[in-house]
């Protein structure tokens, strides 16, 4: 298996789940667009797309940092013809890029509810579709969205009913897209089955304590390698990390764990 030659456009590459996905495909000599909006460093957030393509290119890949808000129509299309122009095509998108806020309804302000769903559901829909028509073309192409297996019990809606509402919608985007461009391009979720080390579980969800609980984005990441290596009739999965390690015969996870002394005692994500 190797990606050596392929093209990813990832959006939120510059950080978290996004670079470590990117930076696999890096090991393999593989092309990688990093799409995310951070371009100058941020006191709270670690890395820019700038400092991600560098890490890529360091890594053996080859890499295009493009400055694309997922909100904009005009940059996500200016993001795609770039990542084109420069690469001959794409093979592999990621709708990695989200919004999260673990609120309730009454303290979940618009500005806030129009965010999540502009970025997971509207973000996701849009750059597939700007991706779609590129896919097509591709060896073996495929469409990951880091979204949840749809599940309508109302616990998983109750405590933050419009930010569930937002990334299931990225699921549907895989149950409808799956079945529309069936035996063309392959669309599955993929999604963790314990908390991943990342800046939104440390300023957001738990801070130092739940990092420690958690494992590393390098989970996902190796995830995310074995998907896009199955054939295009491989689609409408909504898979766990843990799930498709297994299946690829890895089976000791420990390594994956930020404590390996909490390995065995790590705090489960969100809907599952």
């Amino acid at each position: 298996m190797s990606l050596r030659g392929k093209t990813l456009f990832i959006t939120g590459a510059s950080r978290g789940i996004g670079k470590a996905i990117a930076l696999r495909a890096a090991r393999d000599g593989a092309n990688v667009v990093v799409a995310a909006k951070t371009t100058d460093p941020h006191p709270r957030l670690e890395g820019t797309i700038f400092s991600a393509a560098a890490e890529i290119e360091a890594a053996g890949g080859h890499a295009l940092p493009v400055a694309c808000d997922i909100r904009s129509d005009a940059q996500i299309e200016a993001a795609v013809a770039a990542a084109v122009e420069r690469f001959g095509g794409i093979d592999v998108l990621v709708n990695n890029a989200s919004a999260i806020s673990l609120t309730g309804t009454l303290t979940t302000e618009p500005k806030r509810f129009d965010l999540m769903h502009q970025i997971n559901l509207r973000g996701t829909f849009m750059v597939s579709r700007a991706c779609v028509p590129h896919l097509v073309n591709a060896e073996r192409p495929h469409v990951i969205n880091l979204s949840p297996p749809l599940n309508l019990d109302p616990a998983w809606f109750a405590p933050h009913t419009a930010y569930t509402i937002a990334k299931y919608g990225m699921s549907l985007c895989v149950l409808g897209m799956a079945e529309e461009f069936k035996g063309r391009v392959a669309f599955n979720a993929l999604w963790p089955r314990t908390v991943i080390a990342t800046a939104a579980v440390q300023n957001v969800l738990g801070g130092d304590e739940m990092m420690r609980r958690a494992r590393k984005p390098e989970i996902l990441a190796d995830a995310a390698y074995a998907i896009v290596h199955r054939p295009v009739s491989y689609s409408g999965h909504f898979l766990l990390d843990e799930d498709v390690l297994a299946g690829e015969g890895v089976t000791d996870l420990t390594p994956y764990a930020c404590d390996p002394a909490l390995a065995h005692e790590l705090v489960p994500d969100l809907f599952v």
